[in-house]
């Protein structure tokens, strides 16, 4: 969200920004919110006046009738009501013209970073860097749901019959490796110097319209019926909501925090061939890393928590590339973003793992999370957001890239800790 002192002086460069992500039906809102803007100063002018004029009145009438002036009090007391009664009409107006303002300011984009390349939708994402050397075997390598039921680790017919499509049961060693992934990136992300948490499940609505855009919380939140509680579609809801209506001792920042928790969407639109099996799914776990930071240290720390990301993977002996997200493929609370793909040898392409986002202020703003400064100047902090590893479709990728020919999967040695000390997985059907 931004600053409305900021929209009503720079309406260009905000109706620019509105153009570069190509949400040209946005362009009226910034006139119409300067407009509104206007006549809610007019009106808050009008009752401060209106306020001051009825004090000053207030405290003429024990004054009056001290003298003996009845009838001047009396007219003083008329007055006064008379104000009363005006002053409660413009707080009303002040108050409706407030609302409006709120809910366009909330839909108006957030200011992109100068080298955000300009593009319409992820089509036109910019590849940054690729890490590792991406591999064909000259075997086949099946479907991952079929790698997975070859060691009998995924059921989904049980999985409809009990919750519908887009659920999922792991079993046996597939539902190991699961949550052997999950534990190696808590660790992975506490040896680099992140608190680990456990976070709250469930948020409510103004934590929900505090970090993300209302087009986002449609697509995505599934609401508690006759509750003002929404599951959580990341974990990094509930972590910046943490710090909601704060205000922050500067010399305690960053606070740089990783997550574990479940993650609930309602994944909205048609799903591809390539989407089947566990790839776009209800429910998933998922391990997260959060910074809020000074703004002057957002920057570094954007380039920091994607970089993790890529280190994770490569100690996986996972290729993956890193995907700079162009101007139209920016949620509107973002100012820039990278995705993090794997790569997938089946496909002979990359497919997405991750997100690591910069939101600049806008969470901070909508959230009211304020940093006390050393002059005691208080100022919003900056928040970023990451993926550490998201499985079950981390897995795809971890399976396809370490499938031999004989259908076993390869353990790396950073995983066989958090797996018994196994070296190899082996399909059932060779045991």
């Amino acid at each position: 969200m931004l600053d409305l002192k900021f929209i009503r002086e720079n309406p260009d460069i905000v109706k620019q920004n509105i153009k570069n992500k190509f949400q040209d039906s946005k362009l009226p809102l910034v006139d119409e919110l300067i407009a509104l803007d206007a006549e809610n100063r007019a009106v808050m002018k009008e009752a401060d006046d209106m306020r001051a004029n009825r004090n000053k009145i207030s405290k003429m009438i024990g004054g009056l009738m001290a003298q003996g002036k009845r009838e001047e009090a009396e007219e003083a007391k008329r007055q006064v009501s008379e104000q009363s009664a005006r002053l409660a009409e413009a707080e009303a107006k002040e108050a409706e013209l407030g609302e409006k303002i709120k809910k366009i300011q909330m839909v108006i984009p957030n200011i992109i970073e100068p080298s955000v390349p300009i593009g319409r939708d992820d089509s036109e994402n910019v590849e940054v860097t690729k890490y590792g050397e991406p591999v064909v075997p000259d075997f086949e390598i099946p479907y991952h749901s079929e790698i997975m039921e070859n060691f009998a680790g995924l059921d989904l017919d049980s999985a409809r019959r009990v919750a519908g499509n887009g659920f999922y049961y792991l079993m046996g060693d597939i539902a190991r490796l699961h949550s052997a992934v999950i534990s190696y990136a808590r660790d992975f992300m506490i040896d680099r110097g992140f608190t680990y948490c456990v976070p709250p499940y469930m948020i409510r609505s103004g934590v929900v319209t505090g970090v993300m855009s209302f087009a986002e919380m449609d697509a995505m939140m599934y609401k508690i019926e006759g509750e003002d509680l929404y599951l959580i579609g990341t974990s990094e809801h509930s972590m910046i909501g943490k710090f909601i209506d704060q205000i922050l001792p500067e010399a305690e920042l960053p606070y740089t925090l990783t997550s574990y928790s479940p993650c609930f969407r309602k994944e909205k639109g048609a799903h591809g061939i390539e989407e089947r099996g566990v790839y776009r799914i209800h429910q998933f776990e998922k391990q997260e890393m959060i910074v809020v930071c000074k703004p002057e240290e957002s920057a570094m720390w954007f380039d920091r928590l994607w970089q993790n990301t890529v280190d994770l993977f490569r100690s996986l002996d996972i290729p993956v590339r890193t995907l700079e997200c162009c101007s139209g493929d920016l949620a509107d609370l973002k100012v820039k973003s990278f995705d993090v793909e794997a790569w997938s040898p089946r496909q002979k392409k990359y497919f997405e793992v991750g997100s690591c986002s910069n939101l600049g202020d806008a969470q901070a703003r909508r959230l009211k999370i304020r940093v006390n400064g050393e002059n005691g100047k208080k100022y919003l902090a900056h928040t970023l957001n990451n993926t550490v590893v998201a499985p079950p479709r981390m897995l795809i990728a971890f399976l396809e890239n370490n499938l031999n020919g004989d259908m076993s999967v390869s353990i790396p040695e950073v995983l066989r800790p958090y797996m018994g000390g196994k070296e190899k997985l082996v399909p059932c059907k060779n045991k």
